[in-house]
């Protein structure tokens, strides 16, 4: 069993990320070959995004600073600290409207 202090890692990304051309860095902290579940931390500078792509499978996007904007299905939902969305299971597409850091989590397929 081990720990992940969030609110460090969230500030170490978001420095990435501000520091990124991207404007976005991530990581994996739990879930890589061996798991059923994969939990990703992803920070996004304000204005940054990651442009539409396919579904990973099940998933949920869960806020844990700032704003974003997850679209898909020519709709988009407006999630803010605090909030925790189902993923569409269609492309889709997340922007930052603030910096920000998500939680994303994936049930991997078999």
């Amino acid at each position: 069993m081990s720990e992940i202090n969030m609110s460090e890692l969230a500030d170490q990304l978001l420095d990435e990320a501000r520091a990124a051309s991207s404007g976005r860095a991530a990581l994996t902290v739990r879930g890589h070959s061996d798991h059923r579940l994969r939990h990703t931390v992803i920070a996004l500078r304000a204005g940054s995004d990651l442009s539409d792509h396919e579904s990973p499978g099940e998933a949920t996007l869960q806020v844990l600073r700032g704003d974003v904007r997850l679209t898909g299905l020519d709709t988009e939902i407006g999630l803010t600290a605090g909030s925790l969305a189902d993923i569409p299971d269609v492309r889709h597409g997340l922007a930052a409207d603030t910096d920000a850091v998500v939680l994303l989590t994936v049930a991997l397929r078999s």
